[in-house]
């Protein structure tokens, strides 16, 4: 059944108006007729069910019940990932929400190829959040990962401390994930961008209580490094064991 996110109190009982953007989807590129059934969800954690209802260009749905329906890991995963060029960031925040990441938090880092600045950078923050909430509608979550607004890798660990683990992905690390406890708290992930860490970087993680792990023996890209640790670690502490 078609999945949309509409970002309006969801009242069972009451119409609500899709917002163009969504309601452009359902009509042109779905090709959703009047009286056909959907599932609405605005982030608080249920869906409901609905009828859509054609008005010219743009669309309703009439709402029926409210489904509390969660489908959010037990095991709360934070990527912190170095922003990286092209489509690679878009893929990546599109399968880290697949994959289960509760919260995203994008920074640039001595060896981030794209340069940021200005009106660009919330620009880019908005359309990865975008890319997170499209992939809510097809993953079945009902709950949205934020995609926090960008800032710079020292900042952040400057910052407040994360809580629970810190991992570090790094290729020349001794220390696999199948090593470490099951974790009692939530995990935070730290991927870089095209050509990893630089070492002062790596070092200041290191500082603040990051432990670095590998993934095997070889050298993963950005976009799949973050992908493979966060299907590693839901299926070794998560909901895919």
């Amino acid at each position: 059944m078609p999945r949309f996110h509409c970002p309006l109190p969801l009242l069972p009982g009451h119409s609500c108006a899709l917002p163009d953007e969504v309601a452009r989807h359902a009509i042109g590129a779905l090709r959703l007729r009047d009286g056909e059934a959907v599932t609405l969800f605005n982030g608080d954690g249920a869906e409901y069910d609905g009828v859509l209802e054609t008005r010219g260009r743009g669309a309703a749905v009439q709402i029926g019940a409210r489904r509390e329906v969660s489908r959010e890991s037990a095991l709360r995963l934070t990527l912190v990932q170095g922003v990286s060029s092209g489509e690679r960031m878009d893929l990546t925040i599109q399968k880290a929400v697949e994959l289960g990441a509760a919260a995203i938090q994008p920074v640039l880092m001595r060896r981030t190829v794209v340069k940021l600045t200005g009106d660009k950078l919330e620009r880019r923050r908005a359309h990865w959040q975008a890319v997170a909430i499209s992939a809510c509608e097809q993953c079945g979550r009902n709950v949205v990962p934020e995609v926090a607004p960008i800032t710079d890798f020292m900042d952040w660990l400057r910052g407040p401390s994360p809580a629970g683990r810190l991992l570090l992905l790094d290729p020349e690390a001794e220390t696999s994930l199948h090593r470490l406890g099951v974790p009692e708290g939530p995990v935070t992930l730290l991927a870089g961008p095209e050509g990893g860490f630089d070492p002062a970087e790596r070092r200041a993680a290191l500082a603040v209580g990051g432990i670095s792990v590998r993934l095997g023996p070889r050298i993963l890209r950005t976009e799949t490094a973050a992908l493979a640790a966060l299907a590693a670690m839901q299926a070794l502490w998560g909901d895919f064991a």
